[in-house]
């Protein structure tokens, strides 16, 4: 009842997003985890042709984000958020209409530009309408994205039974339903003019060594977040020698998160700066790969040796409750408010260029586990990823290079029904503040 009076407490177009979200990740998770199946078996295409299909739109998403972005800041959230969930409808319907390597290079780019246009438009404007309430926001948009997640998959099982276009075109039926409620719901918001060129603007973010390294310090987050999909998976289906077992991943975490994301980071809002409790979630994180390693390799195998590997899966969860909300939040701070989509476009380029290297060694770190009977490498691997970042974290802390912590609660204690403290200030320290020429930042 408290998340469903916190919902109601927000604005709708806020209210809006998080079904939008929940929307996108059941549409995305529907189709896109059985797409190299359906490529490979339904219609014979080689391992080489399934990877450069899946890769160009991955591709077209990851290198695309600063794109949309900056469409964010320029022409409106809005309008950026339309287009993108539109063009995934198209994509996704040409997925399930089309069988030659022609229109499946168009869907897989029409698919990955469509993310990298709504993913930081819609943080943008979450941001935005939240006010000083983004921390319940965001930890909100985590709940209703991780339980899309889980809906997604057994949607897409069950469709199965019927054939993989089945899956496409609902997913792309769920794409538009959710184009046509953000046209006739989605309020629109004065943009204000620009000053200066889009390229100035990315200068600008990208001369702000404080953010950049904020971006690189979270690495270890959207590494260890990707293992939910790799590593914890496949160390349920090998401790129960059943594939089901990966849902299992995925249910734990989704359970966890409906429970307890929104009075973890309600607790946590006032209780000190940001960064503290970013690092203790990338602490948390880390540690939550030591019990799958403490038992990995071990020659017990059933339910009992799937518990360290669960217990792995519902402290990372934990951690991602206690980072990601203020991770998301900090974002905007950095820099001035006209270039938010921006500032979550390159936060997402440089975040995710260094996440595919960190899962790229997590991958090595599985195949030689495995190849010297040492099956407990990949798993502190991951430790040493989270403990980097927390400590990256914490550097930066110290340095006085990130955005403010909450005004404190005059009255010392803030109840469940009472507003949330304020966030926090919209500036960097000067020391460490953007290195973009001055005339570049005249509209600050």
């Amino acid at each position: 009842m408290r998340t469903w009076r916190e919902i109601r407490g927000f604005p709708v177009a806020v209210r809006l997003l998080l079904v939008n979200q929940l929307g996108v990740n059941t549409g995305f998770y529907l189709l896109i985890p059985y797409l190299a199946v359906h490529l490979g078996e339904n219609l014979g295409m080689s391992a080489a042709v399934v990877g450069i299909v899946l890769g160009v739109r991955n591709l077209s998403q990851q290198g695309l984000f600063l794109i949309g972005g900056s469409a964010a800041d320029r022409l409106g959230a809005r309008g950026v958020i339309i287009a993108g969930c539109a063009l995934r409808t198209v994509g996704f319907a040409l997925f399930a209409l089309g069988d030659g390597l022609p229109v499946l290079l168009a869907a897989s780019v029409l698919s990955g530009l469509a993310g990298a246009l709504f993913n930081p438009a819609v943080r943008t404007y979450l941001s935005q309408e939240a006010g000083e309430r983004k921390a319940e926001a965001f930890a909100l948009f985590n709940v209703f994205a991780t339980t899309g997640a889980l809906i997604g998959p057994l949607l897409g099982s069950a469709l199965l039974l019927v054939d993989f276009r089945a899956s496409a075109l609902t997913a792309a039926g769920i794409f538009a339903v959710l184009t046509v409620a953000q046209a006739l719901v989605l309020p629109a918001r004065k943009v204000p003019p620009s000053e200066g060129s889009v390229l100035a603007d990315w200068r600008e973010v990208a001369g702000n060594r404080a953010f950049l390294g904020f971006a690189l310090a979270m690495v270890g987050m959207f590494t260890l977040e990707n293992q939910l999909y790799l590593l914890l998976p496949d160390g349920a289906r090998q401790a129960t020698g059943w594939d089901g077992a990966a849902g299992l991943v995925l249910l734990v975490g989704t359970l966890a998160n409906l429970a307890l994301q929104l009075r973890v980071t309600r607790a946590l809002k006032s209780r000190g700066h940001r960064a503290r409790w970013i690092a203790a979630g990338l602490t948390l994180m880390g540690l939550a790969f030591l019990p799958p390693a403490a038992v990995a390799g071990s020659s017990s195998e059933g339910w009992p040796a799937a518990v360290p590997v669960l217990l792995g899966a519902l402290l990372l969860h934990i951690g991602i409750m206690i980072a990601s909300p203020f991770v998301m939040e900090l974002i905007p701070g950095f820099g001035r408010p006209e270039l938010t989509g921006t500032y979550f476009g390159i936060f997402y380029v440089v975040s995710g260029v260094a996440a595919a290297i960190g899962n790229t060694v997590v991958g090595w770190a599985m195949d030689t586990g495995d190849r010297i009977g040492a099956e407990w490498l990949p798993w502190v691997c991951c430790a040493v990823f989270g403990t980097a970042s927390a400590a990256g974290m914490a550097w930066l802390h110290r340095r006085g290079a990130l955005p403010g912590g909450p005004v404190p609660d005059p009255a010392g204690v803030t109840g469940p029904d009472d507003p949330a403290p304020a966030t926090a200030s919209a500036a960097p320290a000067a020391s460490v503040t953007s290195a973009a020429p001055a005339d570049e930042r005249s509209n600050a």
